[in-house]
C-alpha cells in the first residue's frame, strides 16, 4: 500500500529529494536527497509502492513503504522512465547515439564481417560486381581504412550474388563462399557455388573442390591451420585442407550436410541433418581414425560442450513439433541422457553453459563407447519401395550411388595407411625402373618384338595419363594451364599493358610453380 499521506516530490539546481504531505511538509526520509543537476527523470509506479529515478549513471528503483533500494541499472541515458500496470517490468527510452570514430569510404559495400578475438581489430567487406566488372572480397585492419595501399588483401571473382564469410579463430584468413542464384550450366536448381581463400598477409587462392555440386558447410578447426569443406550431390563429399588450400584428408563420401569441429580440434562430426536421417560420423582428426557412427535422427540442433567430450542434438520447435527432447552423447556413441517433452508440449531452446578456453583441457582419445544407462537405440531403417511386379523376386544390391570409402579405407596393397607425398613419389620412381627394367629385357629378347605405339596420339597428349595415377594428372594438367596464364601476362606487360596487383603476384609465383611441375613430373 502507498503511504497514507502522500509524498511531495521535487527536482531543481538544488536536486532530487521527497517531501511530507499535508499536514508536515518537512523533507521526507523515504528518499535520501539526490544532489547536483544530473538528474533528468523519475516516475511512480502506479500504485505509489515504488519510485524509480536516473541521476545520469545508473537507474534506480527503491520501494516507498519499505524505504529500500530493489535494483540498480547502468543506463546513464535514459529520459524516459514508465513502470508497467503490474509493477513487474519497468521501460527506459534513451536517444540514439553512435559517434562515428571512423569510416571506410568504399563504395557499394553490401556486406562486412568483423574479425573475432582481441585487438588489432580486422574487417572482411564485400563489393558485388557490376557491368562486367567482377565482384570483390578485402580485408582491412582498424583503423587503418585510408588510403590506395591500406587493404591487408584483396580477392576478386565472378559468378558471385552474394557471399558468407569466414573468420578464424586467429583472425589471420577468411574462407569466401560466392554463391549465384542460377546455374546457368542447369547442373542444379540452387545456383552455383565456389570457395576462395583469403589471407591477412595477402595470398588468396581458389579451394578446388574435386566433386561438383552445392557446398553445405565450411568450418575452421581452432587451431586455424586447418579447414574442413562438405560439398557435392549427394552421396556428399568431405575434405580437409590447409592454408595452402591443399586437400589434407578425404573423408570419401556419405549421407552428410553438415560438420563440427570440438572445442579442442581434436575431433571432428560429420552430420547429416535436415531432410537426411541424422547420421553422424565422428573422427579423431588428429590419427584420422572412426571413432563412432550413431545416428541421431530428427535433429534441428547440434552443439559441441565446452569439456570436448560431450554432444547436445535436440529436436526443437517449431522446426518441428512432434518428438520434441534432447540428448546428452559421448563422442563414443552412448547416449548418456535423454528427455522427451509430453506430446502436448513443446521444447524450444536448449544450450550449454558457456565457458572460456583453456577451462577444460583437452583429454586422451578413447574409441570404446563409454558405458551407459540409458538403452542404445536402434534407428528405424526405411525399405526401399518395390513395385509389385518385383515384390516376389530377389533382392539385388544395386545402388544408385556409389559411395566413396575414406582415402585410408582404400584397398592400398595391404596397407591401410596412406602414403605420404614423398612415399608416394619414390614408390612411382621405383615402379619407372623396375618397368624400364623390364622393357630392356624384352629388347634383348629375340622371341619378343615391340608393338609400336600408334602414329596418330602424341607422347605428351593432355588427355594421356602419364603418371598413372588420376590425381597427378591432374595436378600437372592445372600447373601447365597456371603457367601459360603466366605467360600471357608476362606478354601484355611485355606490350605496355599496365597490369592489376592480383596479375602481378600471380608472375611471381612462376618460379615457384615450375618447380611443382618438376617435382611431379620427376616422380613419375
Amino acid at each position: 500500500m502507498a503511504p497514507s499521506t502522500p509524498l511531495l516530490t521535487v527536482r531543481g539546481s538544488e536536486g532530487l529529494y521527497m517531501v511530507n504531505g499535508p499536514p508536515h511538509f518537512t523533507e521526507s526520509t523515504v528518499f535520501p536527497r539526490e544532489s547536483g543537476k544530473n538528474c533528468k527523470v523519475y516516475t511512480f509506479s502506479k500504485d505509489g509502492t515504488l519510485f524509480a529515478w536516473g541521476n545520469g549513471e545508473k537507474v534506480n528503483i527503491i520501494s516507498v513503504t519499505n524505504k529500500g533500494l530493489l535494483h540498480s541499472f547502468d543506463l546513464p541515458k535514459a529520459v524516459c522512465l514508465e513502470f508497467s500496470p503490474k509493477n513487474t517490468v519497468l521501460a527506459t527510452w534513451q536517444p540514439y547515439t553512435n559517434t562515428i570514430a571512423n569510416k571506410l569510404h568504399l563504395q557499394k559495400i553490401n556486406d562486412f564481417v568483423l574479425s573475432p578475438g582481441h585487438q588489432p581489430y580486422k574487417v572482411a567487406v564485400y563489393v558485388p560486381g557490376s557491368k562486367g566488372a567482377p565482384s570483390f572480397v578485402r580485408l582491412y585492419q582498424y583503423p587503418n581504412f585510408a588510403g590506395p595501399h591500406a587493404a591487408l588483401a584483396n580477392k576478386s571473382f565472378f559468378k558471385a550474388d552474394k557471399v558468407t564469410m569466414l573468420w578464424n579463430k586467429k583472425a589471420t584468413a577468411v574462407l569466401v563462399i560466392a554463391s549465384t542464384d542460377v546455374d546457368k550450366t542447369g547442373a542444379s536448381y540452387y545456383g552455383e557455388q565456389t570457395l576462395h581463400y583469403i589471407a591477412t598477409n595477402g595470398e588468396s587462392a581458389v579451394v578446388q573442390l574435386p566433386k561438383n555440386g552445392p557446398i553445405y558447410d565450411v568450418v575452421w578447426n581452432s587451431s586455424s591451420t586447418e579447414f574442413c569443406a562438405v560439398y557435392g550431390f549427394m552421396p556428399a563429399k568431405a575434405t580437409i585442407f590447409n592454408l595452402r588450400c591443399d586437400p589434407v584428408f578425404d573423408f570419401g563420401t556419405g549421407p552428410r550436410n553438415a560438420a563440427y569441429y570440438s572445442p579442442h580440434g581434436h575431433i571432428l562430426v560429420l552430420a547429416g541433418f535436415g531432410n537426411l536421417r541424422g547420421q553422424m560420423e565422428v573422427w579423431d582428426v588428429k590419427n584420422y581414425k572412426l571413432i563412432s557412427k550413431p545416428v541421431a535422427s530428427d535433429s534441428t540442433y547440434f552443439a559441441w560442450c565446452p569439456d570436448g567430450e560431450h554432444i547436445l542434438t535436440a529436436t526443437c520447435a517449431p522446426r518441428l513439433r512432434v518428438n520434441n527432447g534432447y540428448k546428452i552423447w559421448h563422442y563414443t556413441g552412448s547416449i548418456l541422457h535423454k528427455y522427451d517433452v509430453p506430446s502436448n508440449a513443446e521444447l524450444w531452446q536448449v544450450s550449454w553453459q558457456p565457458f572460456l578456453d583453456g577451462v577444460f583441457p583437452a583429454k586422451t582419445i578413447t574409441y570404446q563407447a563409454v558405458p551407459s544407462e540409458v538403452p542404445s537405440e536402434e534407428p528405424k531403417v526405411a525399405t526401399a519401395y518395390r513395385p509389385p511386379a518385383l515384390r516376389n523376386k530377389p533382392i539385388t544390391n544395386s545402388k544408385l550411388h556409389e559411395e566413396e570409402p575414406p582415402q585410408n579405407m582404400k584397398s592400398q596393397s595391404g596397407n591401410d595407411k596412406p602414403l605420404s607425398k614423398t612415399a608416394l613419389k619414390n614408390q612411382r620412381k621405383h615402379e619407372a625402373k623396375k618397368a624400364a627394367k623390364q622393357e630392356a629385357r624384352s629388347d634383348k629378347s629375340p622371341d619378343l618384338a615391340p608393338t609400336p605405339a600408334p602414329q596418330s596420339t602424341p607422347r605428351n597428349t593432355i588427355s594421356q595419363s602419364i603418371s598413372g595415377d588420376p590425381e597427378i594428372d591432374k595436378k600437372i594438367k592445372n600447373l601447365k594451364k597456371k603457367l601459360k596464364a603466366i605467360e600471357q601476362l608476362k606478354e601484355q606487360a611485355a606490350t605496355g599493358k599496365q597490369l592489376e596487383k592480383n596479375q602481378l603476384e600471380k608472375i611471381q609465383k612462376e618460379t615457384a610453380l615450375l618447380q611443382e611441375l618438376e617435382d611431379l613430373e620427376l616422380g613419375i
